[in-house]
């Protein structure tokens, strides 16, 4: 399962050369919204949703997806093409909880995004605790002659923060879901947060050697943000939610790598939201100046993605 070595100037297992590799080609993810709604909306999980999910989302008009998605991919795939060059493309079902529907619906979505001559694979968000032995037989199915990623949203692997963010699932859920994924044919992602009020570093910096232990591809991370209209927007107001520091999560970020192992790829290392409803932290950073951030404190440390990954557990994912 490994994704090949790290480059000796990147010092971090990038998604994008993962792509490159695997496809010789130049890959970028097109988003589409296929107008699903979440667990953590409807009441069959709770009400309200996560405290960082914009409120504003949650108007019925918002959970249908006016367009369709064969327009959403042209789009997309035309401004990627301009803007970087990609040849080939992976539809992202991005927007709330893309297996939580019924297995007809879900399979005529993939199949038509898969139906485009330059998609090379579908990419499905969703939450650990609604995706359904019918959802995991139809996506393996895809899987058989396409490339199928699923992305599980964790943001943190205590119980405690989850109960606190209002997530709605609970950790077992998640190591539930990457058991069940595991061995058929699917690429697994996991998506984590950095700052929830009262977590620590140490106990961040423990997802990095539980996803290092588990059948996990990539991972996506970024700082938690409040953007209006959300319950950590008011929560910041009253003093409840200090955002981290720029300089924290920098740091927090590189020490992640470093205890990760070096066989999953980094899809993502920050967040941003728009400035007309961005609230805090407020860093003005766009998503490659976070990233080099990270690439210049690895050099300036000496050290890379995996650095710290014991032998240990290198011998348990059977690395060597």
């Amino acid at each position: 399962m490994s994704n090949g070595p790290i480059h000796s100037d990147l010092r971090i297992n990038s998604y994008g050369s993962y792509l490159r590799r695997r496809f010789s080609c130049r890959v970028s993810k097109v988003n589409v919204d296929g107008g699903f709604t979440c667990p953590n909306r409807d009441g069959s999980r709770g009400t309200g949703g996560c405290i960082y999910c914009d409120n504003s989302s949650f108007s019925p008009k918002e959970t249908v997806a006016l367009i369709p998605i064969e327009e959403q991919m042209a789009a997309g795939m035309a401004y990627h093409r301009t803007r970087l060059g990609s040849e080939k493309f992976i539809v992202y079902f991005q927007k709330f909880t893309n297996t939580y529907g019924d297995p007809q619906r879900l399979g005529d979505l993939y199949r038509r995004a898969l139906d485009h001559p330059d998609v090379l694979g579908i990419s499905v968000g969703t939450r650990p605790d609604s995706i359904s032995d019918a959802a995991i037989d139809l996506l393996s199915d895809l899987a058989r002659d396409r490339y199928v990623c699923v992305e599980l949203g964790l943001q943190s692997m205590d119980d405690a923060i989850l109960s606190r963010i209002n997530r709605g699932h609970t950790f077992s859920e998640y190591l539930n879901a990457v058991e069940r994924l595991a061995g058929r044919g699917l690429e697994i992602c996991t998506h984590l947060i950095y700052g929830f009020p009262g977590e620590t570093r140490g106990g961040f910096l423990k997802s990095a050697r539980l996803l290092s232990s588990l059948p996990v591809n990539s991972v996506k991370l970024h700082q938690l943000h409040a953007v209006e209209g959300t319950e950590l927007a008011r929560m910041y107001r009253d003093g409840s939610y200090p955002p981290i520091s720029l300089e924290e999560y920098l740091g927090a970020a590189c020490d992640f790598l470093e205890e990760l192992s070096p066989r999953i790829s980094i899809q993502r290392l920050y967040g941003s939201a728009p400035l007309a409803i961005r609230v805090a932290p407020n860093w003005n950073l766009k998503n490659n100046q976070m990233w080099y951030a990270v690439v210049n404190e690895l050099k300036r440390r000496g050290s890379w993605q995996g650095c710290r990954f014991g032998d240990q557990a290198r011998a348990a994912n059977g690395e060597w």
